[in-house]
């Protein structure tokens, strides 16, 4: 890794800080390319004259954003670019297909079950009516990136399970004739719990 880096020990902005700051624009300018290796934190350490522990949590804070992950026995690696989400009504299927991240999909749960509360009210479903629930873990480039939770009325289209694994759910809606105008969608980060990361 050829990078410039330095850091301004004057400067009232914590070391760590600058020096993610750098490597993030770095990432996002692509002179840290996906699939690259960041290097060994004591080399880059000693290379800025700076602490292991403010490289790592420099290096940690990166982490902590989805740019480079920790790979062991590799070392730690840019990740692939990180998918833009346009503001309309498009699949994360549709969104990583056009950005070239290759999706794939792997059905996790695909089962008829009782409505919840919560689920029945989304729906307009009366109370502990069926309603499908589909699971699914999204990966690109062949690492995961999302698990989705779907739950739709019954009947609505062909829940397939290798349909499913072909290509995203809006599509697959819309090949059935749905037509989409709106989507109220939650999307959040959490660590797996451990039935999601088996």
């Amino acid at each position: 890794m050829s990078l410039q880096l330095s850091v301004d020990r004057s400067s009232p902005v914590p070391l760590y800080f600058q020096l993610s700051q750098q490597l993030e624009a770095a990432i996002e300018h692509g002179a840290l390319t996906p699939g690259s290796l960041l290097g060994n934190e004591i080399d880059l350490a000693g290379r800025l004259g700076l602490s292991r522990p403010t490289v790592r949590q420099a290096i940690q804070s990166l982490v902590d954003k989805g740019l480079l992950v920790r790979r062991r026995g590799v070392g730690t690696q840019v990740v692939h670019s990180q998918v833009k989400r346009p503001l309309e009504l498009s699949s994360l299927y549709d969104d990583l297909e056009s950005a070239g991240q290759r999706p794939a999909t792997q059905v996790v749960v695909n089962t008829v079950e009782p409505a919840s509360t919560e689920v029945a009210a989304a729906l307009g479903v009366t109370e502990t009516s069926d309603v499908h629930r589909v699971e699914r873990l999204r990966l690109a480039h062949g690492e995961p990136m999302a698990y989705l939770c779907n739950y739709l009325p019954p009947g609505l289209l062909d829940l397939d399970g290798d349909r499913m694994e072909a290509t995203g759910l809006y599509r697959l809606m819309r090949t059935a004739g749905i037509t989409l105008h709106s989507a109220r969608q939650s999307v959040g980060a959490r660590a797996a719990t451990e039935e999601e990361g088996g």
